[in-house]
């Protein structure tokens, strides 16, 4: 039996309500600072429904360029795989790739992708997912390509630091945007036109129509949100159940409280002021501004801040 179908049988027999419940308004993990009960707003959950296309498929198109990030497009993926619904147990996500060309595309870590579609004949997408990639020479049809898809789409989702291509695209521009907390403050001083919110798994905009997630990880939530919007709560309870997912990030974006300030960086303890990595203590980069010590990560960073600290400081 295949693994899909042997899954299939083995969840045809729906969880029980209660258990649905249970998981549904179970809180988030312990965090840092308080997170918000999203049951403390009736129908929070039910914001910004997305509708279901006549045919009953749902066309997610993940572009693809080199470097991109693994987890950001398959953590995503493999959420709308297993979303089942109907008596049937049917799937109603049509999932594809595609790039600017049908070259094979060397993602993270050495993973090698060969894109299912080029930008000329992907099938008009309903839901666009950007993950993390190298941003540096991308070829401008990628911003053109979702620039145009986006006007007729559902949805244009980025991961991470998807949101810099999103924000290239000028998509952004005048929206709320999030993206993975060390990309936070170069996403604000490369893009000041963009609302960079701090300390949540997702954001949502332009009507929902524009959504973005913080760091890798961050995105199978934003994924699972998507499935919420689609199908509703308990569908997307169902899924998580499916793929056996703990977090409930999906439900609490406002659970990415920790990284919601800048860490306090020391000599003890240096962070980077560009990306808040941690930095060796014991043989940091350093460069002093207005009688301050700030530290850094790479050569390049420390380059960053010292032809323009202001924005850093802001974002302090």
């Amino acid at each position: 039996m295949k693994r899909r179908e042997l899954i299939k049988y083995a969840l045809a027999a729906a969880a029980p309500a209660t258990l649905l419940a249970r998981a549904a308004s179970a809180g988030p993990a312990k965090q840092t600072g308080a997170v918000k009960d999203p049951d403390a707003v009736p129908d929070a959950h039910l914001t910004d429904p997305l509708t279901v296309p006549a045919s009953g498929e749902i066309r997610a198109a993940f572009l693809l360029s080199a470097d991109a990030e693994v987890i950001d497009y398959a953590g995503p993926w493999g959420v709308f795989e297993y979303v089942m619904v109907g008596e049937d147990r049917r799937n109603p996500f049509k999932l594809c790739t595609v790039a600017a060309s049908k070259s094979p595309v060397r993602t993270s870590f050495g993973m090698t992708v060969v894109p299912d579609y080029t930008f000329d004949n992907v099938p008009a997408p309903d839901v666009v997912v950007v993950p993390a990639m190298e941003t540096e020479g991308l070829a401008p049809s990628n911003y053109q390509w979702l620039r145009a898809t986006h006007k007729n789409a559902a949805l244009t989702l980025s991961v991470c630091t998807g949101a810099f291509v999103l924000a290239g695209a000028g998509l952004l521009d005048g929206r709320k945007a999030t993206t993975h907390h060390g990309a936070l403050a170069m996403l604000s001083t490369m893009y000041p036109r963009v609302n960079v919110i701090r300390g949540v798994r997702y954001t949502e905009d332009e009507g929902g129509r524009i959504a973005t997630s913080g760091g890798l990880t961050s995105g199978i939530d934003l994924a699972m949100r998507v499935v919420e919007r689609y199908y509703g709560r308990d569908v997307a309870t169902q899924t998580a159940l499916n793929l056996e997912y703990q977090s409930t990030g999906w439900m609490h974006p406002e659970s990415n409280s920790q990284f919601a300030r800048r860490p306090v960086s020391t000599a003890q303890r240096p962070y980077c002021a560009v990306c808040e990595m941690a930095v060796d203590s014991k043989n940091p980069l350093i460069s002093r501004y207005q009688g301050k010590t700030y530290y850094f990560c790479s050569e390049a960073h420390r380059k960053l801040f010292v032809s323009n600290p202001t924005p850093y400081l802001e974002t302090a």
